[in-house]
């Protein structure tokens, strides 16, 4: 039997795709989700994936005392993923307080947990959004944290901080916290996806759904940026070499193979892509043509940012192996796949 991880949010988009690349490494996983914001069908393509279906519980991590009891079912989870997130920017600027109380007191109670249950170590869900807009491109691990320009970002400073206060304080855990830069792209088998209810909020499916003609059209919020074309710059990396980095980090924690308690890795390819450029690289990687139109800037947004990862190259040993072309690929494969079945 492998080592048991609970994974909150598992059933969301990277969740899905790190439970499938943890029990592809021998772990045995928990998936807790309310399907906020996911579909428990996804745990069909898990295991069609994998043939090995995750344990499942439908629960709010907002709930205490349905989470301890996830503890008591399931006895000796050693660490910890957190994915369990409200984590649109621009409904955050609209709805903080539905963002503060979601993304804070889910991790409020997993703390509360943890020494109650022995749980080695949390791996965090954290974001490049925590860099606010860098003074210094590529951003590295140790660029300032600027005030948030979102509620979003906002909620991932203050958990960062929380968790790194309770180790502080003595917590007998350990954290990683990995800051994300922009995952798109779905699994190659195309089980698994990004799914969201209702309109997306993410750029990506929004932008194949315009292309399946879901939606009238892409909006591309402002073409008057400081970049070369004028829209914003992300780095964008594929969801599957993101989960894997989320197996070795967990092992790494587990396994107490640093002698820090708190470690921060950036996850991103180390290169900058603009909105244009996206949409000219998933043209270009499916003949699918997008229709899109320039809009006005959307609030919350921030100019470019992209990684430096050479810390989680070097440490980790992990690299983003996957292609911008390929990784867009995927995500048409799983839209079309959705599209087949009647879904979206």
């Amino acid at each position: 039997m492998g080592k048991k991880i609970l994974v909150t949010g598992g059933a969301g988009y990277i969740g899905s795709h790190t439970v499938v690349e943890l029990q592809n490494a021998g772990f045995e996983v928990v998936v807790v989700d309310n399907l906020s914001n996911s579909n428990e069908e996804v745990l069909d393509g898990i295991y069609r994936i994998t043939g090995k279906r995750p344990a499942f519980e439908k629960l709010d991590c907002r709930d205490k005392e349905a989470m301890r009891s996830v503890f008591t079912k399931y006895e000796g989870i050693e660490g910890i993923i957190h994915f369990a997130a409200s984590k649109a920017v621009g409904e955050s600027v609209k709805m903080p307080l539905l963002y503060y109380r979601n993304n804070l007191v889910s991790l409020l109670n997993l703390l509360d947990l943890m020494p109650e249950f022995g749980v080695k170590g949390i791996v965090f869900s954290s974001s490049c959004t925590v860099y606010g807009q860098p003074d210094v491109l590529p951003v590295d691990e140790n660029a300032p944290i600027k005030p948030a320009v979102s509620p979003y970002g906002n909620t991932k400073q203050i958990c960062e901080e929380i968790i790194t206060d309770t180790i502080h304080a003595g917590a007998p855990f350990r954290a990683i916290l990995l800051r994300y830069f922009n995952p798109i792209g779905a699994h190659p088998s195309a089980e698994i996806g990004e799914l969201p209810q209702g309109v997306p909020q993410n750029l990506v499916p929004y932008l194949t759904q315009a292309a399946m003609g879901i939606r009238k059209e892409l909006s591309v919020f402002g073409d008057d940026y400081n970049t070369p074309d004028g829209s914003c710059i992300r780095d964008y990396i594929n969801v599957v070499d993101l989960a894997k980095a989320h197996v070795i980090a967990v092992n790494r924690m587990i396994e107490n193979k640093s002698a820090e308690q708190v470690e921060v890795f950036n996850l991103g390819t180390g290169r900058g892509v603009s909105v244009l450029e996206l949409i000219a690289a998933f043209e270009r990687a499916t003949g699918v043509p997008v229709p899109h139109k320039i809009t006005g800037r959307r609030e919350g947004d921030i100019e470019q940012v992209w990684a430096n990862p050479e810390k989680a190259n070097k440490v980790l040993g992990w690299t983003a192996q996957e292609s911008l072309d390929d990784t867009l690929a995927s995500a048409w494969k799983w839209q079309v796949k959705l599209h087949e079945r009647g879904i979206m």
